[in-house]
């Protein structure tokens, strides 16, 4: 039974959807919680990347996305296989072995079947790298200029080999805090595609899949939590778990690397790389006297990786960058993203 006809987004301030609500930021943060969360009022083991499940005695992660990137192709990958990777992402965040997709195509008449050709043959070749298979999918196709190109939308069905749950709530205060690569590559080979822009040194997307490390480094230490950093970047990955942990994360300044030419596009651009997006970075969580063995696992599949910062019982629960100097500086949400539509 329906229990209200009120929508729970204040409409006076929000009459209809932005760009914003799907940006990763504040807004975003919202319209889940006091919509989707609040209406469809999912069990806690199913509100992480991949959804955590049980059936007939196997324990499987579930996930769903979709994927609006503009332009379709960018430095380093493009849309199709964006969209393998991002799934089996978000099943590795939950500890799982990716093994299945579905694939389905929103596409706009007149899109040249060239580029659809190219498209299809990159999403195959992603899915061999990844080692998934896909099994179904579906086919739509929309008015011209209703559907920017293409759009796609992404399945995907793992089984969970972890035998501790892994998600915010298994945070624990003293936990150490690592980050698996450099920050901000995906967001800035966007923006210079979109954008038509030049660097002296052309930066490509880091979109790539991770269960092989994630799951390298669930064999061999004990993980608490994991999360990739996709829109909103680090900074919003980091906040939506403090808040959902009830706990600070402290990071250290100088421990997060931002490449030379990332940081001088961030300047030029004035993008905080903190808040760039990433498709082929994840944080990790893990007890305090496993961080060096979980630092060299992944430093195995990227040297850059280290360890970023801790976990206290602060309050109140939020994301604190601490300068070699002393000073803090809290990382809050933005409100929505500073470049949209990143995937």
């Amino acid at each position: 039974m329906l229990q209200s006809l009120t929508c729970p987004i204040p409409l006076q301030r929000y009459p209809q959807v932005l760009l914003a609500h799907g940006g990763g930021g504040s807004l975003m943060r919202q319209l889940i919680e006091e919509m989707f969360l609040a209406t469809f009022q999912p069990e806690t083991a199913w509100q992480h990347d991949a959804a955590s499940l049980a059936l007939s005695g196997d324990r499987l992660a579930f996930t769903t996305d979709s994927y609006v990137v503009t332009p379709l192709f960018f430095p380093g990958g493009n849309i199709g296989s964006l969209a393998v990777y991002g799934t089996v992402n978000d099943l590795a965040m939950a500890g799982a072995r990716p093994h299945y997709l579905s694939l389905s195509f929103i596409l706009e008449e007149g899109l040249p079947m060239q580029t659809l050709w190219q498209v299809v043959q990159s999403v195959q070749a992603a899915a061999e790298q990844a080692q998934v298979r896909i099994v179904t999918g579906d086919t739509k196709v929309v008015d011209r200029g209703k559907g920017d190109g293409l759009f796609i939308n992404t399945a995907g069905i793992g089984t969970v080999e972890q035998d501790s749950f892994i998600g915010p709530s298994a945070i624990q205060p003293g936990d150490v805090v690592l980050l698996s690569g450099d920050l901000g590559r995906h967001g800035i080979a966007i923006l210079s595609a979109r954008e038509g822009l030049a660097f002296e040194t052309t930066i490509e997307s880091d979109s790539a899949p991770l269960a092989i490390a994630v799951l390298d480094l669930c064999r061999q230490v004990p993980v608490h939590c994991l999360r990739d950093l996709t829109r909103g970047g680090l900074a919003s990955a980091l906040n939506e778990i403090a808040l959902s942990a009830h706990q600070t994360i402290q990071l250290e300044t100088n421990a997060v690397l931002v490449p030379e030419e990332i940081q001088g596009a961030c300047e030029l651009l004035g993008l905080d790389p903190l808040y760039v997006a990433n498709e082929g970075r994840f944080v990790a969580f893990v007890p305090a006297p496993a961080a060096a063995a979980a630092l060299d696992c992944l430093c195995q599949y990227n040297p850059s990786a280290q360890i970023i910062g801790t976990v206290t019982d602060d309050q109140p629960a939020q994301v604190v960058l601490q300068s070699p100097i002393g000073t803090q500086r809290i990382l809050g949400f933005l409100s929505g993203e500073q470049l949209p539509r990143i995937c």
